[in-house]
């Protein structure tokens, strides 16, 4: 009976196991890369599982075969010999090989590391567009600063164009993150983070704010759509001629705490992504002066050399 209710408890756990670990598809996507830098952190992925398994697979084997073979049991006359031989041999072999192969992860992943910095810019023969990301409590707002319109919990870019996104936060810190696309990046107040992507396949991507912040958390969700340019194009043509307008008032009222459904806009107020960096720093006192000013004031050179320098400097300095 003890062998039968070892097995049945083996039974449930592995079943408890596999019921835990989820079986929708959803749950693998960054390992269905449609990008080239989803690609590469995919690469990397790989190439350390696998370095990893080289010891950890016979580690597990060995364990097992260890367990059983030398298990006690009923008749068992072996003699206890507590002390046994040293073998530098084996002392050798089972230090060096995981020295290695640690050396050899330590390697790959500074490589991709520095090939991954989310600030770099992607190489290609298209200009990127830049789409500016704005986590609020609990949805995203996104502004496009060259087409200027402006959307919620949806975003749309031709496939085969780098992205350029500029990320900040209006109130807590978030991730911003398309599974498929790269990997997540924080989005700060205060700071305005850079992160190029690009899709090389039309369809809809998931995004998701990757950090937890409150109740509706679970809802700060947003759709991603690679697109031809023709259609992308004809897209914003719509968006411009039949969304309504975001004034400062529609965009007071998208920071009150609450999900969202997808929003659409025909334009956004001038310099709304600078002024929602700049909205904690105090005005007047020294240095903070000029931080403190819109971007966007065209009374002020010197507030959008200051601006463009702070955004400098985070793109750098936060990766």
């Amino acid at each position: 009976m003890k062998r039968y209710y070892r097995m049945l408890m083996t039974v449930l756990f592995l079943t408890m196991a596999f019921a835990l670990s989820g079986c929708s598809g959803e749950q693998y996507i960054v390992l269905d890369p449609k990008g080239p830098v989803g690609q590469s952190q995919k690469d990397l992925i790989i190439i350390t599982t696998l370095l990893c398994a080289i010891i950890i697979v016979p580690v597990l084997i060995l364990t097992a075969v260890i367990v059983w073979r030398y298990r006690d049991r009923p008749g068992r006359k072996a003699s206890y010999q507590p002390h046994w031989e040293h073998s530098t041999k084996l002392e050798v072999t089972w230090w060096t090989i995981p020295i290695v192969i640690i050396a050899i992860i330590g390697v790959v992943t500074v490589n991709y590391t520095y090939m991954l910095e989310p600030s770099k810019p992607l190489e290609s023969d298209k200009q990127p567009i830049t789409i500016q990301a704005t986590s609020m409590d609990w949805k995203w707002l996104f502004t496009y600063p060259d087409e200027d319109i402006a959307t919620v919990n949806y975003i749309k870019f031709p496939e085969g164009v780098p992205i350029r996104f500029q990320l900040t936060a209006d109130t807590a810190m978030n991730s911003f993150w398309i599974p498929q696309l790269g990997g997540q990046l924080y989005s700060m107040s205060g700071m305005a983070m850079t992160l190029y992507l690009q899709a090389d396949e039309q369809g809809s991507y998931y995004g998701s704010g990757a950090n937890f912040n409150g109740k509706d958390f679970a809802q700060m969700t947003f759709t991603a759509d690679a697109v031809s340019q023709e259609e992308y194009d004809k897209w914003i043509s719509e968006v411009k001629g039949d969304a309504p307008v975001l004034t400062m008032d529609g965009y007071e009222s998208l920071t009150s705490p609450g999900p969202s459904d997808v929003q659409l806009f025909s334009s956004f107020p001038e310099g709304l992504f600078d002024k929602i960096v700049t909205q904690y720093v105090e005005e007047g006192g020294g240095g903070h002066e000029h931080h403190g000013a819109s971007a966007s004031d065209p009374k002020s050179d010197d507030s959008q050399t200051a601006f463009n320098t702070n955004l400098t400097q985070n793109e750098h300095a936060g990766h």
